[in-house]
């Protein structure tokens, strides 16, 4: 406590605000736990960036830690590209003190004179993605929290191809930034260095968007959407992009239209949250529609709800989504002829199937840890090869490598494309996926998030995870663990034969048991948010799509046995 203690008087200095100052030191004299919470440690950067709830303290996001983030990332620059004009592109979303903090971030480059480019107004993630190497950027900040609750902000970091900051630049630039005390950070910009950008670069994003994710798919008139932006920033993007692909049967969910960080009409902004698309559901048993989208705030995710075998909305999830998508680019590439170079990727936490479809054609199959930013590095790790499309279970899909970070606005138009010639040959979205269980096998995934607040909250996750490690898995749903993967200690071991063997990828506090026969269970702590989560994957062959629920029903069985095994609830 005395450590926290003489952290949190660092903030009392002349160098804080008036305001700031009251704060820390009511927080000193009459809440000690709030003080630990927010002074026990810093801002960290985790799988999407640096996350975390607005407010005083090393542990919150504001000005100073925002400031210093932008102060150390400034001197990383300025060493790395000594003689270069320095240019960096900054984008922000819906939430509170987004644009606020965005302009302090941009003062803070500009008083190391650096040149910046702001968005005027908020705009996606992946335009920003876009935007990095459209302007020809040595780097790009987004200022968000993607789908958490609306009391958190966030910090994300891109590098000039685009893609956000991978090992070793990000222990690189964490390191400059943690050689810093706040006093020596610059607020005071050089307004001459700033400029704003806005409708230059939302149409290149916007002709890119189309011409990746536009295949000219039959029956666009026949096909009626629904879309929810859910107060964030895709209603600046897929609105037009659905417009110029030819889309014009599109139903905006007007209430949820607004960008608003208090995120009104939903408990959470999230759309792997069946919740956040009950309103868009409803709206689409209303009017009859085909297809219901709707984004997260900074839309890089997107749920789907189509038209089950029963004709009623059912959301697909990230996996099968995934699944769909990379199986139509899959046709299309096929159609055009392989060359030999095409990959497809993947999460080590997502759905097996992915490899199994791409072996059978016969592509590439690449897979990472959690997060997006691992998918980008591989376009910039194998530049001979050619990427058709990445995906994660958590709602993310990136068509192509135009933008190097999961894109919410090309995936939609993706997933219209499909659902719309599938519904002009007599098929839909969802008897197309069945189609790819029967190819490819029927795999069937669960995800169990728990949430943990706090320092108490941390210090459980931790238990957890090594309770989950330190006493194994023996067997799953009666099938024996062949495989215990380790990605702390970047080994695999086969606990059947005594095999072992080093696994390629950075280290990571990730476990995986697979038995037998395929099932796998995986744990990891969110990098962006006070959980733990569990990952359950499961198959089964389908011989054929009459057979598709009574297989279903089996490997929800299965989950729920699997659940109850592992105490999951």
């Amino acid at each position: 406590m005395e450590n926290i203690l003489n952290t949190a008087k660092t903030w009392l200095t002349d160098f804080f605000d008036p305001a700031v100052k009251k704060e820390v030191q009511h927080l000193i004299d009459n809440d000690t736990d709030e003080l630990k919470d927010r002074f026990y440690k810093n801002m960290e950067f985790g799988t999407g960036g640096m996350r975390g709830i607005m407010g005083v303290g090393t542990n919150r996001i504001n000005k100073y830690t925002l400031g210093k983030s932008t102060q150390g990332l400034s001197n990383y620059l300025k060493k790395m590209y000594k003689d270069e004009e320095i240019k960096v592109v900054i984008a922000y979303d819906c939430r509170h003190n987004s644009d606020t903090l965005s302009q302090t971030v941009a003062e803070v480059f500009a008083a190391n004179g650096i040149k910046v480019y702001r968005f005027s107004e908020l705009r996606t993630t992946p335009e920003l993605s876009f935007a990095v190497r459209h302007l020809k950027c040595h780097a790009g900040i987004v200022l968000t929290a993607s789908h958490n609750p609306p009391e958190y902000n966030g910090y994300k970091v891109y590098w000039s191809d685009g893609g956000q900051i991978v090992p070793p630049q990000d222990g690189e630039i964490v390191a400059a930034i943690n050689a810093l005390s706040f006093e020596e950070i610059k607020f005071d910009g050089n307004a001459d260095l700033i400029e704003s950008i806005d409708t230059e670069v939302d149409e290149a994003f916007f002709e890119a968007s189309v011409a990746h994710g536009n295949f000219n798919a039959a029956g666009k008139d026949d096909f009626k959407i629904v879309f929810t932006s859910l107060h964030g920033t895709s209603i600046t993007a897929i609105p037009e992009v659905l417009k110029r692909a030819g889309y014009n049967n599109v139903t905006i969910i007007e209430e949820q239209a607004k960008p608003d960080g208090d995120f009104p009409t939903v408990k959470s902004p999230n759309p792997e949250e069946p919740e956040a698309l009950s309103m868009a559901i409803a709206k689409a048993e209303e009017i009859g529609a085909d297809m219901v989208i709707g984004t997260d705030p900074d839309s890089d995710r997107l749920g789907i709800a189509v038209r089950n075998l029963d004709g009623e909305m059912e959301i697909v999830n990230g996996n099968q989504a995934m699944i769909l998508m990379t199986r139509f680019l899959l046709e299309q590439k096929k159609k055009e002829g392989f060359e030999g170079n095409e990959f497809v990727a993947t999460t080590i936490v997502s759905t097996p199937m992915m490899e199994a479809m791409a072996k059978a054609y016969g592509v590439n199959f690449k897979t990472a840890l959690t997060g997006f930013k691992w998918i980008g590095k591989m376009i910039k790790d194998f530049p001979k090869e050619q990427l058709l499309g990445g995906g994660e279970e958590s709602f993310g899909y990136m068509v192509s490598d135009f933008v190097r970070d999961k894109d919410a606005v090309t995936s939609t138009l993706l997933a219209c494309e499909i659902g719309a010639q599938a519904k002009a040959k007599g098929s839909s979205f969802y008897k197309e996926l069945i189609d790819c269980y029967v190819a490819y096998g029927f795999y069937k995934e669960h995800l169990i998030s728990l949430t943990k607040k706090g320092i108490s909250g941390a210090e459980e996750i931790t238990q957890m995870l090594k309770d989950f490690k330190e006493n194994p898995v023996q067997s799953v749903a009666g099938s024996k663990v062949k495989w215990i993967e380790d990605y702390n200690t970047s080994m695999a071991k086969n606990v059947l034969t005594g095999e072992e063997k080093a696994i390629d990828l950075p280290k990571s506090n990730v476990l995986i048991y697979e038995t037998e026969d395929g099932t796998r269970i995986a744990a990891r702590p969110s990098g962006t948010e006070p959980k733990v989560k569990f990952y359950i994957s499961t198959n089964s062959e389908l011989d054929k799509a009459d057979n598709f629920k009574k297989v279903s029903s089996e490997l929800d069985a299965k989950i729920d046995r699997i659940k109850r095994e592992l105490n999951l609830g």
